[in-house]
């Protein structure tokens, strides 16, 4: 498993998701970031991402917990590419925990405060050429 900063900005995040907490999950994310939400849908703005995930937090019954597995990054440029196992726990329709793993892709953004941002949230990893 990689060590990379990005494991623990991405820990952060998931921290902040699960807690509702989108003050801080918005300092990961540039200005003009992207979110994919579902196939075909794409937000762009942290105006905008923080209102998706409001609306996935409710949509999940606040029940949503996100957590990291194996990582990848490549990095150029001041741009990181970040590959990772996603693993989520969402309520089925009776409540019960279901657990996926996703292959999720994320592109980061060095940025001159020494912050790395999210340019490019995509959970869905290389699954969205196949819901096309």
């Amino acid at each position: 498993m990689s060590d990379h900063t990005l494991r623990h900005v991405i820990e952060a995040c998931d921290r902040a998701i699960t807690a509702a907490d989108y003050d801080t999950l918005m300092t990961h994310y540039a200005d003009d970031a992207a979110l994919v939400i579902q196939p075909g849908h794409v937000v762009h703005g942290k105006d905008r991402i923080r209102q998706a995930f409001i609306a996935i937090a409710a949509h999940f019954q606040h029940k949503l917990k996100v957590t990291q597995g194996e990582m990848q990054v490549i990095e150029g440029a001041g741009t990181a590419l970040v590959i990772m196992e996603t693993h989520l726990e969402i309520p089925a329709a009776d409540g019960t925990p279901t657990h996926l793993t996703r292959r999720a892709t994320y592109v980061f953004r060095h940025d001159p405060d020494g912050q790395w941002r999210c340019t490019v949230d995509n959970s869905y990893g290389t699954d969205l050429l196949s819901a096309q």
